[in-house]
């Protein structure tokens, strides 16, 4: 059973739709690979939190993005088993503490033409945790949701392309940025639910040299900035 606090985001998640989180539908027709990821909530040590995983600087593909746990889809699973394995792959979290209430409208993903689900999850039972494959996870942020609607922590990211999107600076000294996909969730579900606070929005920061490589961000989200298919998939 969740905690209280949790069912403005239980309800929220009833009632949003795709086009509150994003303006993008896949074309009809189109044979879009499936994947998810899990927005895993909980009560931690200093409040209440959202468990994130940041990519391992030295990949070739998006270095040192922040992103939920997550992945494509394999044969024979759901969006809730996707997610959950993904999430033990990348920080060993124990699945069976996790009670899965609810889902976001599945979200298409131009540049990787994914379909992604954001599964919405309770951590009932926490685990240990950790960087557990440190060729793909540079750290574990376990984010209070106070600083994610903290005014002074929001901001707005700028890519050398131009494109402009929400972001949050996440870390002990606020020197992590949280951007794209993930950003973009939280941000439209947050302010769905009336948790956002007024902030700034004219605080622009640019995003750093190493934290983008590849085609500029196309959508709302800039999405091709952290969903990932492991090799191999």
């Amino acid at each position: 059973m969740i905690p209280d606090w949790l069912e403005p985001i239980r309800d929220g998640a009833k009632s949003i739709t795709v086009h509150d989180l994003t303006r993008f539908m896949p074309p009809e027709g189109s044979e879009a690979r499936r994947g998810a990821v899990l927005m895993l909530f909980g009560d931690g040590r200093q409040g209440r939190e959202v468990l994130l995983t940041e990519r391992s600087h030295t990949m070739r593909s998006h270095p040192g993005q922040v992103s939920f746990p997550g992945g494509g889809i394999d044969p024979g699973e759901t969006p809730h088993d996707a997610a959950l394995r993904e999430a033990w792959e990348e920080t060993g979290l124990d699945p069976r503490g996790v009670e899965v209430f609810a889902d976001l409208p599945e979200l298409w993903l131009p540049p990787s033409n994914y379909a992604v689900t954001p599964v919405l999850g309770w951590w009932a039972e926490p685990s240990p945790v950790t960087t557990y494959s440190v060729e793909e996870v540079h750290a574990i942020h376990r984010v209070l949701v106070s600083d994610l609607v903290e005014p002074t922590h929001r901001i707005n990211v700028r890519h050398p392309s131009g494109w402009l999107g929400p972001g949050f600076l996440i870390g002990e000294d606020r020197d992590v940025i949280l951007w794209g996909f993930t950003a973009g969730i939280i941000s439209r579900l947050f302010d769905h639910v009336g948790w956002t606070k007024p902030w700034d929005t004219e605080r622009v920061r640019d995003l750093p040299d190493y934290m983008f490589r590849g085609e500029p961000p196309r959508n709302d989200f800039a999405p091709n900035t952290e969903f990932k298919e492991r090799p191999g998939r």
